[in-house]
């Protein structure tokens, strides 16, 4: 399997695609401004399919593009906990960049903790990681020793919790717990700035200790 990512406007947000070049099909992580377009190009250079979008929680900054999946039939994934802001995301306006035009975001499947997606023929395991905001997602892909968390943990940092929904002893727990539990070996992909391991965080990250 491939993992391309990109970061993308209006903030530096992160979206992946998860490749499987023998199956001709991909799935999406994320989806800030330009990733539909973004994302089919990633799709015809590797001759796939869009299988599937995921959004790991629902700030405007990830999911401004969701709506453009969403119309070309792609399945959307999302957590219930972050239905209104899937529905509404004009709602955040106030904590968003001005003058950006918000699109709701339909989701088509709803994850629950704990549940195992079998997307490209590869099972990628649902962890629940509130804390950030209520509905944030982290998707373990065990084959790839991969997972893709959203912004609950960055290399060196943590999400913010001081937005609506957020609260620091929420993300701690969802960090010790959700995130801290997996291998050590393990790449984590957060939703802004470049990739880490599980290990480096436990032994590093300043705001949350192992």
């Amino acid at each position: 399997m491939l993992i391309e990512s990109q970061e993308l406007p209006p903030i530096g947000t992160n979206a992946f695609a998860l490749i499987d070049t023998d199956l001709k099909q991909c799935i999406i992580i994320d989806a800030p401004a330009e990733a539909y377009e973004w994302a089919t190009g990633v799709a015809q250079k590797h001759g796939c399919t869009i299988e599937a979008l995921i959004l790991t929680h629902g700030h405007w900054d990830h999911i401004l593009d969701g709506y453009q999946f969403a119309a070309a039939g792609i399945p959307t994934y999302g957590h219930q906990d972050d239905a209104e802001m899937f529905a509404s995301p004009s709602k955040m306006a106030s904590y968003a960049m001005p003058g950006l035009e918000f699109q709701p975001v339909p989701i088509n499947h709803w994850v629950r903790a704990g549940e195992v997606l079998q997307l490209l023929n590869t099972q990628m395991e649902i962890r629940h990681v509130p804390g950030h905001c209520p509905g944030n997602i982290l998707i373990y892909v065990e084959s790839e020793s991969a997972a893709f968390v959203g912004d609950v943990i960055f290399a060196g940092s943590v999400g913010r919790y001081d937005l609506p929904g957020g609260d620091f002893a929420v993300l701690e727990r969802s960090i010790k717990t959700q995130v801290y539990s997996l291998p050590d070996a393990t790449t984590i992909y957060p939703g802004h700035g470049p990739s880490t391991s599980v290990v480096q965080e436990k032994t590093e990250n300043p705001f949350v200790q192992a």
